[in-house]
């Protein structure tokens, strides 16, 4: 792996970390709560984020992730926790698996984020773009989980 994809999972590290600090931050009750004006909480945003870049990996790659199945039921693009069911990770095991994340796609992926696909969405066709790209939706909802938790302690 050269630096610069070196740098690339840094970045996916020091992001999820700067997420992790917020979440430290958080109970369980409150990542629950879903404010009023707002589709989904806290907890809803944490297994998106997580699902999310496994989903665009799949999307270019078509490697497929079976354990991920109920997470797009979940966590999915257009749900929200009325979705949840007893199954649904908890608030602990989803901050468990986004720290994890970011070395679990190193080792799965370090060695491919050259290889070329055909074009996805926005043309992206390496693991790399896709990731820069997650890196993104990343901050969107990391605003969107300080917002939340803003308005929480100013009720």
């Amino acid at each position: 792996m050269n630096q610069r994809q070196e740098n690339l999972f840094q970045q996916l590290q020091h992001y999820r970390s700067e997420l992790l600090q917020i979440l430290d931050q958080l109970t369980e009750e409150k990542a629950n709560i879903i404010p009023t004006g707002f589709h989904n909480n806290i907890r809803w945003n944490m297994g998106h984020l997580y699902l999310d870049q496994y989903l665009w990996i799949e999307a270019l790659t078509k490697d497929k992730h079976k354990e991920l199945d109920h997470f797009t039921n979940w966590f999915g693009f257009g749900t929200s926790p009325d979705h949840f069911d007893e199954k649904t990770p908890s608030f602990d095991a989803l901050k468990m698996l986004l720290a994890q994340q970011p070395e679990q796609l190193k080792e799965q992926y370090g060695h491919r984020l050259m290889e070329e696909f055909p074009p996805i969405e926005m043309g992206m066709q390496t693991i790399e773009q896709v990731l820069l790209r997650t890196i993104f939706h990343e901050g969107m909802h990391v605003q969107a989980i300080l917002t939340i938790h803003r308005i929480l302690n100013e009720s």
